[in-house]
């Protein structure tokens, strides 16, 4: 795709709107985030360990949480675009584990929580011009296993014009 054209699949527009929020916040753009793709199900960002490195030579641990918390925001807000509604996104609260060091570039998924609906989500947003949703998200490793893992509370807003 050249610059400056509009990808005619309504996903891929999406993805490269998210592609815009990252590189406008500056701490985002630092981390050097960038989605992987949207399967329907889960979004995936990725990020580069170069970037993210800790004393350790492993991935930090602020970057972890950051990334992750920015695929449960980048799935809410990708959705809400899909449908063409505006909504501001925030995060309310997290809770993230950290279990193995991560030597390899980050990547995080993200997806509503066990026991969340999305249909219920968008009904009471669209009720209220306000919702909240229990995200799920997690850094795998390529040997197996979850470097971390992140539950969180996200709400939407209604953009007011």
């Amino acid at each position: 795709m050249l610059l400056g054209q509009v990808p005619a699949d309504p996903v891929e527009a999406a993805l490269a709107q998210l592609t815009l929020h990252f590189r406008k916040m500056p701490p985002v753009a630092a981390l050097g985030v960038r989605p992987l793709g949207y399967d329907g199900r889960a979004l995936r960002l990725t990020a580069p360990l170069s970037a993210n490195v800790n004393d350790k030579g492993c991935a930090f641990g602020g970057s972890l949480g950051g990334v992750m918390t920015l695929a449960g925001w980048g799935w809410i807000t990708l959705r809400m675009q899909l449908l063409g509604l505006q909504a501001d996104v925030y995060v309310a609260d997290s809770q993230v584990k950290f279990i193995a060091p991560l030597y390899q570039d980050l990547v995080a998924e993200a997806l509503p929580a066990d026991g969340e609906a999305f249909e219920t989500f968008l009904e009471t947003f669209r009720r209220h011009g306000k919702a909240r949703i229990a995200m799920q998200a997690r850094v795998p490793m390529a040997a197996g296993g979850e470097a971390a893992v992140m539950t969180a509370r996200f709400v939407a807003i209604g953009a007011m014009g």
